[in-house]
């Protein structure tokens, strides 16, 4: 035993998205030069460690490029 949870299979899924979404998913992958299903993958994963750490009453922020911290909230 690794220590580890099993992962489930992969599993194939037919999603509709917004038009917003759309341009972003086609952005970050021609940006990060990776395909739009490890753009969504790692849109999902991130969102997961954020509400992970939103239910242990931690907050999301943002260092600014001046040293500021600016607080993110996600609806």
């Amino acid at each position: 035993m690794t220590g580890h949870p099993e992962h489930p299979p992969s599993e194939r899924l037919s999603v509709t998205l917004v038009p917003p979404a759309v341009v972003a998913v086609n952005e970050l992958s021609e940006t990060g030069r990776v395909s739009k299903a490890d753009v969504i993958n790692r849109a999902v994963l991130l969102l997961g460690f954020v509400e992970q750490e939103r239910a242990k009453g931690h907050e999301l922020m943002i260092r600014t490029t001046d040293g500021g911290l600016e607080r993110i909230h996600i609806l």
